[in-house]
């Protein structure tokens, strides 16, 4: 018998389409293969296998749009009921870039600001009777424009890329000639980079972008495109922090056994805390109508982790009730999941700040993207030994570069130069990081 496979916990999504279907009727699947993807304005991500079996039968279709609980398939496994326990239990192991596309819930019921004028997710525009592909479904709700408005050149009337740019076109040619300005977010308006053959100046390679990449990509356009960025610079000394740091490490070599040690970046988010209970506009995001800041009484604190795929933005939730030791060991299980793909939709959501560490690469400084609806993000580079002039002479100390990323329509410069300092001050001496 059959046994009904319905979608998992994906967070707080509702109503998502499904973009793809990676099984037809009949195939032989393993744990954890993709069976479909979804995608919303926020967010994509797959929905795994929950074990090895057989598809019996396909419950849903391109365009669908579905939520927790909604049927999938019928699927006839190894693990029998118990499987389909576990799909109905199991959160969806997100594209980690999603995370990047991660949007903070108001406390309001007004939905998150967003770029685009794409609906929110529970209302997005229905495509599913229009004669096109996922791709160019996804390229017409990151623009904007009704694809149902837009006629089809492709075979049987199939909806194509280029009709979608041709419409785009015409769409933003009247409004430059009269002299205003086209563009209305999401990219509108702005004109396209010329495409060029590069392979009649040599041999060329075409390697396709992770999918990770390309939803990033999207965001952080959007993100440089609505936030106005500026970035202030300024140094920490943490010699004498660095120091008691070694001596935690070392003192807790049982620790890597668990698979995590006590890094600086334990320390960056407890003084990140301190500065942002000083600070809480930093803790803040702009409403939906621009005209007001959402204060949050939490501390969630998004974390940019390196994986082979592209960057993932993992969140250490309630940091400001947590240790330096249970901070470290968080780091060390979020980071072990970034990189074997495992995030969750809800390891990727919540953060109200965010942290950009570049320190065991290299760096001077670095301008780090406002990670919208946040307003600010800290980046660090790498520390050093430099001179420091201590009133009698010069002596080394540890300095560490740090670069703070800040949206202008809510911080000002001084306001970012008083919450730099504070944050440097307080990493400059570890008992400040307990007060």
């Amino acid at each position: 018998m059959g046994i009904a496979i319905n979608i998992p916990d994906i967070g707080d999504f509702k109503d998502i389409p499904i973009i793809e279907i990676h099984v037809k009727e009949g195939d032989t699947i393993g744990p954890d293969d993709p069976l479909v993807s979804l995608e919303s304005d926020k967010a994509t991500m797959d929905v795994p296998s929950p074990s090895a079996g057989v598809v019996e039968k396909i419950l849903v279709k391109l365009g669908d749009k579905v939520s927790e609980g909604s049927p999938l398939l019928v699927f006839k496994g190894e693990g029998g009921a118990a499987a389909a326990e576990k799909a109905t239990e199991a959160p969806v192991g997100a594209d980690s870039a999603a995370l990047l596309a991660k949007q903070e819930p108001a406390p309001s019921a007004a939905p998150a600001p967003s770029a685009a004028p794409a609906a929110p997710p529970s209302n997005l525009p229905d495509f599913s009777q229009v004669h096109a592909s996922p791709g160019v479904r996804r390229l017409a709700r990151e623009l904007g424009l009704d694809l149902t408005a837009i006629k089809g050149t492709g075979e049987k009337g199939r909806v194509t890329k280029e009709d979608v740019k041709g419409h785009l076109t015409r769409s933003a040619a009247p409004a430059a000639a009269a002299g205003t300005a086209a563009f209305s977010g999401g990219g509108m308006g702005i004109p396209e980079i010329p495409a060029v053959d590069f392979s009649k100046f040599g041999p060329v390679e075409t390697r396709p972008l992770s999918r990770i990449k390309k939803i990033s990509g999207a965001h952080l356009h959007r993100s440089w495109l609505n936030v106005p960025l500026v970035t202030h610079q300024d140094e920490s000394d943490i010699t004498e922090t660095d120091q008691y740091r070694k001596e935690l490490d070392e003192a807790g070599k049982a620790l890597k056994d668990k698979g995590y040690r006590v890094t600086l970046l334990a320390f960056l988010i407890k003084a990140a805390v301190s500065a942002l209970r000083k600070h809480p506009e930093f803790n803040a995001s702009l409403s939906p109508e621009k005209d007001a800041l959402i204060l949050k009484q939490y501390y969630n604190i998004g974390v940019a982790v390196d994986t082979p795929e592209g960057l993932v933005v993992p969140v250490i939730k309630d940091a400001d009730r947590k240790g330096l030791i249970e901070i470290s060991r968080d780091l060390g299980a979020i980071s072990a999941k970034a990189r074997d793909g495992k995030l969750a939709a809800a390891d990727m959501q919540g953060a109200t700040f965010s942290i950009s560490s570049l320190g065991g690469i290299g760096g001077t400084s670095f301008t780090p993207l406002v990670n919208a609806p946040e307003v600010a993000i800290l980046g660090v580079a790498r520390s050093k030994m430099a001179p420091v002039w201590n009133g009698k002479d010069f002596e080394p100390r540890l300095m560490l570069p740090l670069s703070l990323s800040y949206d202008h329509r809510v911080i000002d410069g001084a306001l970012a130069a008083r919450f730099t300092r504070h944050l440097a001050h307080v990493l400059e001496d570890v008992r400040r990081l307990v007060v």
